[in-house]
């Protein structure tokens, strides 16, 4: 009897054993995905700060003026006064929003990247920044790798930094009232978006 009281005792703590361990295993197995599952969520907030980041100090209104050079389109997609879908995210709040045209002008327009004056990281494909507001751009459309200095304000530390050409895109620009989607203020006289960027309501 003594035995079998032994061998169940034995048997009941050989089973336990077991349990605590499969538990264990499955809990360390949970806290590894835990950690992949906030390690992603992490990777993707930080990437998402990154991306606002680019854009903090950007300037959502602006005055109406352009440059003396720049010539107003003369049969534009979208006329002033037009409104229209914008299908851009350059800011938080602008894809979907419901656009007024303010300016139409014939341009080319630069992706471009560069290291604000003011210090801090550098931006990276800024859309956009057309060819009147560069320094002495010359008349050809300039190409992917130049080095050009910037003549305009969107973003703090723009005006004077030196920066490099991703892309070029010979477009119709727009200037553009809206309200963002995430709700705010109305963003008045948004410089730029291009035509590609919008489509009719």
């Amino acid at each position: 009897m003594k035995k079998q009281l032994a061998f169940l005792g034995t048997a009941a703590i050989i089973g336990l054993s077991g349990c605590g361990n499969d538990k264990t295993s499955e809990n360390q197995s949970t806290g590894t995905n835990e950690q992949e599952t906030t390690s992603t969520e992490e990777q993707k907030t930080t990437n998402e700060e990154m991306n606002m980041d680019n854009h903090e100090g950007m300037n959502h209104s602006s005055s109406s003026e352009v440059p003396e050079n720049l010539k107003a389109t003369e049969n534009p997609t979208f006329l002033i006064g037009d409104q229209a879908i914008i299908k851009t995210d350059h800011m938080e709040g602008m894809d979907g929003a419901e656009a007024t045209i303010v300016g139409a002008y014939d341009t080319t327009a630069y992706a471009v990247s560069y290291t604000p004056t003011t210090g801090g990281e550098r931006v990276t494909n800024h859309k956009w920044v057309i060819h009147e507001e560069i320094e002495n751009p010359g008349d050809r459309t300039l190409e992917s790798g130049t080095e050009v200095t910037i003549e305009a304000d969107h973003m703090k530390g723009m005006n004077g930094a030196t920066a490099e050409i991703d892309s070029a895109e010979q477009t119709t620009v727009y200037m553009i009232d809206y309200v963002p989607t995430t709700g705010g203020e109305k963003v008045v006289n948004h410089k730029w978006v291009t035509e590609s960027e919008l489509s009719a309501k």
